[in-house]
Formats: structure tokens, sequence, C-alpha cells
């Protein structure tokens, strides 16, 4: 069959499926007249033992036959129009409505790389345009899908599982399948499926609602009669669902076959689409998404009974193309694919624990040697070691991250690459959230920053921040509002607040929040550091424990010597210990910390010295810091107004 017969087929196929439809409002039709014709005969008063549906009670209630046909078909239209109208942007609207993230055609990564090429090659063979692609980054079955109205606005989504555990030959097979429902026409169906399949359904979802409503409501009078009313829709609901499924089962099966066999014509490789089935025969396809609309345009789909099936049993599609192929063979399957995701989650943790230890000490001893008298001079008044220390750090910033830094179009996506996270679950997740708060333009920009720059040195991130923010702040007010509260999303992502993500969180929202009440970004104000020991307790609380995080007695002896500096009464080891817990506690001390920030705002100037003093006195205590100390020395300064200089080289590099 050619390409212009696969076109009339489907062109037959649609005619189909439209009788199928009005067959199914017709019996919709039907049956709600049935419900309200029973509604209205209880209602009128009828002699024992004498039917109420006689010729008369028709003849007297046409109107209302007809009016309730008229409704049920405009509201099934309506509902069929709307859902189609919604996808008029294609099949990424699609792709998006599943959580699909687009893949860039200049990604650097190496599976996504690897899935724009074989869509390239495909389309380019079949002679139409690369169509958009995306992953469905939450999705962890191995499936995929084609959609859209014509190949010029397809795209073609794959889960994150299929990257994962299908090579490039069965990940072949399934792009080509795909291309086999885009060149047979079968993708304008499948929009066409789900738009009036959702008509179809309204009237389900409308007595859902009802109930719900009605469930809520503490308004009593009248209920048994809209009760009564969402149950009617409920069931028509339910007949609707039944013929939904049925039309969609019965225009959809025979199709795959013919993209499988589509698929093996393409790649000429039987293995891969065959081996590309076996996976999914061994292992699981579900989405996580609500697939009740598309579960008909999937590669592969689980069963809801033969008569509702949209897709062949797996076991004949693989015969269909490997013959002597037994199902028994799935379990040595299953086995082998259980083995690889032990080893690829061994990987994955083995490289996010080696990339997390080189973000937070990337040299020996992550210290650097700090001189608090010297820095507490400089402060508004930088020297030349500053300046010459200034120079460094900019000299080792990677070109793509300080040429996205200066840039106005790319400053804010700098900002957010700051707060990326090493685990990639994590990392997927925030840039889900970068996506949908921002564009897929923007997260397409923070994982390009992420290919240019994976590791960036510690103490290279705050000056990369700073260097970013002189853009940032001609960005409109809504726009720095909505920013930050992305920021703080970003900074949550994992349940847990590292010290760099709060020293980062908190300076971007100090400087966002002084962009829109200059006013309030005020060196000083009136309150005597007397009334705040408690605040000023859990800031160097946070300190020691960052700066001895395994060593509770090191942390101790930290916090006392911060004390001293202060110049407030030792506190009993209880009352340190108390301290020192909560800053341990990984869920809540970055809130307590901002507490303490808000209120220590308000110090005096000559009592902030008193605290920028035991500060210092805490984290150089024992003769070395860690980067963490640092980081929140400059936050929790900048929170204060606190203009706090570059500190000194760090050990490694001062030789």
């Amino acid at each position: 069959m050619n390409f212009f017969e696969h076109q009339d087929r489907a062109q037959r196929r649609t005619r189909w499926l439209l009788f199928l439809f009005g067959l199914a409002v017709l019996a919709i039709v039907l049956v709600m007249n049935a419900i309200v014709l029973v509604l209205f005969g209880q209602a009128e008063p009828v002699a024992a033992g004498e039917p109420w549906l006689t010729r008369e009670f028709l003849a007297r209630n046409v109107e209302v036959m007809v009016w309730t046909s008229v409704l049920t078909i405009g509201l099934i239209g309506v509902g069929s129009l709307y859902r189609t109208l919604g996808l008029r942007d294609g099949g990424g609207a699609v792709a998006r409505e599943l959580g699909g993230t687009r893949v860039d055609g200049d990604t650097r990564d190496p599976l996504r790389r690897r899935l724009m090429n074989v869509v390239e090659e495909i389309a380019i063979a079949s002679g139409v345009p690369v169509p958009e692609v995306y992953v469905l980054e939450q999705e962890a079955g191995i499936n995929a899908f084609a959609a859209g109205y014509s190949p010029d606005d397809a795209a073609i989504a794959v889960t994150r599982g299929a990257l994962e555990q299908l090579d490039r030959d069965e990940l072949q097979g399934v792009v080509a399948h795909e291309f086999g429902h885009v060149l047979n026409g079968d993708m304008r169906l499948n929009i066409r499926l789900m738009g009036m399949l959702f008509g179809i359904l309204v009237m389900a979802l409308i007595g859902q609602r009802v109930l719900l409503a009605m469930r809520l409501s503490r308004n009593n009078r009248n209920a048994g009669g809209i009760v009564a009313a969402g149950l009617a829709l409920m069931v028509v609901g339910y007949i609707g669902l039944f013929f939904g499924r049925w039309i969609r089962a019965s225009v959809s099966r025979q199709r795959e076959y013919l993209a499988d066999a589509s698929a093996v014509q393409f790649t000429r490789q039987p293995s891969g689409i065959a081996g590309a089935l076996k996976k999914i025969g061994a292992g699981h396809t579900a989405l996580r998404a609500d697939t009740e609309e598309v579960g008909h345009m999937l590669f592969a789909s689980g069963a809801l009974g033969q008569m509702f099936a949209t897709h062949p049993p797996l076991v004949r599609r693989i015969q269909a193309i490997e013959p002597g192929f037994q199902p028994e063979e799935l379990e040595t399957i299953r086995e082998q694919m259980e083995r690889d995701a032990q080893t690829r989650r061994r990987e994955q943790e083995a490289q996010a624990e080696a990339e997390a230890r080189e973000r937070e000490q990337p040299r020996e001893s992550g210290n650097m040697l700090l001189n608090p008298e010297r820095l507490m001079e400089n402060i508004g008044d930088p020297g030349l070691a500053q300046i010459l220390g200034a120079g460094l750090l900019v000299a080792a910033m990677p070109g793509p991250l300080e040429r996205a830094a200066h840039s106005d179009a790319w400053a804010v996506e700098v900002l957010l690459y700051l707060l990326i996270s090493a685990d990639p679950e994590v990392r997927d997740h925030q840039l889900l959230r970068i996506a949908a708060k921002r564009g897929g333009e923007s997260e397409s920009r923070v994982r390009t920053l992420l290919d240019a720059a994976p590791h960036l040195r510690p103490d290279l991130r705050i000056p990369l921040l700073e260097m970013s923010f002189p853009a940032v702040r001609h960005r409109p007010s809504e726009e720095r509002q909505a920013l930050e509260a992305l920021i703080d999303e970003l900074v949550r992502a994992d349940g847990r607040v590292s010290a760099f993500e709060y020293a980062t969180g908190r300076l971007l929202r100090r400087q966002l929040r002084d962009l829109d009440q200059p006013a309030r970004a005020r060196p000083g104000g009136r309150d005597r550091l007397e009334r705040h020991e408690r605040h000023a307790r859990s800031v160097l609380a946070v300190l020691a424990h960052h700066g001895h995080p395994e060593d509770s007695e090191g942390a101790r002896e930290a916090l006392r010597a911060g004390h001293v500096a202060l110049g407030i009464a030792d506190p009993a080891k209880d009352v340190m210990d108390t301290a020192l817990e909560a800053a341990a506690d990984a869920a809540a001390w970055a809130d307590e910390l901002d507490r303490a920030l808000e209120a220590l705002d308000a110090l005096r100037p000559a009592n902030k010295q008193r605290l920028v003093t035991a500060m210092l006195a805490t984290i150089t205590h024992g003769g070395q810091t860690v980067i963490a100390e640092v980081e929140l020395l400059r936050a929790i300064a900048a929170s204060l107004h606190v203009p706090l200089p570059v500190a000194e080289m760090p050990a490694a590099e001062a030789e």
C-alpha cells in the first residue's frame, strides 16, 4: 500500500469514525430523553395501576424531548469543539499537556542528542519536516507517541524510560513506528478522536461536578432533584464512556500492526522494533499522567479487555515480526532489565555524590584562610588585595558563563543555573519548574549553561551571581517577583537547603526586594543587640554548625568563640546544644535564619559591627574556614546591608 492509498484509507477511517460518533450521540440522546421522560412521568398524577407512558403523555412532552435532544447534542458538540480548539497548536500541545519537555536541536545531553539524531535521520529520509521532539521526564515506563494534524505541526514524544532503557536500534524502531503513524495519516484521526471522545464524556464530567458540589454544599433545599440530575448525567456519561472506548478500540488496533510494519520497512532492522516491544512486555508501559484521552496514541497501552483494547496484544505484535518468539523469553529480558537498572542507579548515585563533593569541597579540604581584622578594615573600603582577588575570580570564570551573565537575555538564566542541583532527579524537577514558570526557552538556556559548565568552582558562584545581577535589575517588577518565587521553589526542590542554596537564594531575594523597596535598603536601624540576643545566637549557631557539620564539640567551641566576640554572657551547654540542633535541622534552619536576619537588619550600625565581628570569630575558630561558611557569611552580611569584600584566596591557590 503506497502513500496515497494510506491517505485514502485514513479518509475512509475518518468517515467510519464520524458514523460511529453519530451512533454514539444518538444513543446518548435516546437515553437522556428516556431519563427526562421518567422524571416527568413520576411528577404527573396517574391513577393506580394505569401506565404513565402513553401516546398522550408523549404528545404532551414532544417539546421537552426536542429541547432535551437539542441541549444534549449541543453540549456534546460544544465539548468536542472546545477540546479540538484546545489542540489547535498541534502535537506540541498534546506533549506539553502530558508533561513533555521539548528537546532543543543543539542539546548536548547524550541521550537527547541520540534521540534528535534518530528523529532527524528518519524525517530527512521520509521527506517530511523534522517534528518537534519531547521527552516525558517523569515517566519511567517505555512509551512514545506522535501527535499533530499534519507532518508540518507534528510532535514526537518519548518517555524518559525509553531514552534510558532502549539502545539505539530499539529507539530507532520506536521512532520509526511513530513516523509510520505520521505518514499513514493516523495523527489527524487521533486528534479528532480526542475531540470527539471529550464531547461524549463531557456529560460524565458535568455529573461528577454536580454531585461533588452537592456533597460540599450545606444548602439542602431542592437537593433531591439536583442529585437526581447529577446521577442521570453520570449514567449517560458512563454510557458515553462505553461507546467512546469501543469507538477508539475499533479504529485503533489494526493501525498498530501497520505502523510496526512501517518501522521494519524504515529501519530494515526487525530486531529494533521487536526488541523495544519485548522490553515493554517485560517491564511496564503505564504513564503516570492521565491517558484516558490519549491511550490510543501511545506506542503501547495496557488493555481494558479485548473489547476496549486500543492495541493488539504485545506478544502478537512481537510474533508478527519474529514468528519464533515465545512469551517465556520475557522473564529473561525482565531480569536483565532489572540488572541494567540497578547498574544505572549505582552510576547515577556515584556521579551525584562525586559532583556534590566537588561543588561543596572541590579542593583537598575546601579550606580558606581568613584574616578577620583585615576583612573588617576592608568593609566598604576594599584594598588592592581584594581588587586583584576579584580580577583573578573574573579571569577564572568560564567564558560562556561570563558572556551570559553580561547578557540582558541570559542573565536570569544564569541565576537559575546557579541553583540547579547535582542530583539528576532533583535537577529534572527543577528544570520542569523553570519550564512551567518561565517557558521552554528559559529551560533550554539553563540546560545550555549546564552543558557549558557542569561543575562551577564554588568560589566563583557568588561572583557570577553578582556579575549577572545588573542585567536583572532592568526586568519589570512583576517578572522579578515571579523570579523570587521561582528561586524559593528551586532552593527547596529536594526538601533540604544547603549552605550555598541558602546563600544564593538569600542574596537574590535581598537584592530583588531592595529593588522593589529601595527605601528599606538602609545600613542600620535603631535597635540594640541586647534585644536580639536569641536571633544573634541563631545566626552564630548556623555558622558554627556548617563549619563543623560532623564535629559537635568543634561546633560548640566555635559558637562559644562567637559569643565571646559578641560580648554577651556565655550560655549554658544545653542552650548552645539546643541552638546547634536547630541549625542542624535540614528542613527548618533556613526559615529560622530568615526570621533572625529580618530582625537583626534593624540593628544600629555599631551593633552590626559587633555581630559581624562575632560571625568572623565563629567561622575562623580553629584557624581555617570552609567555603560553606564564607558563602553563608556573604549572604548574612548582605541581608544586614553590610558590603563584605572578597575574602583571601584559598590556601591551595595562594601558594
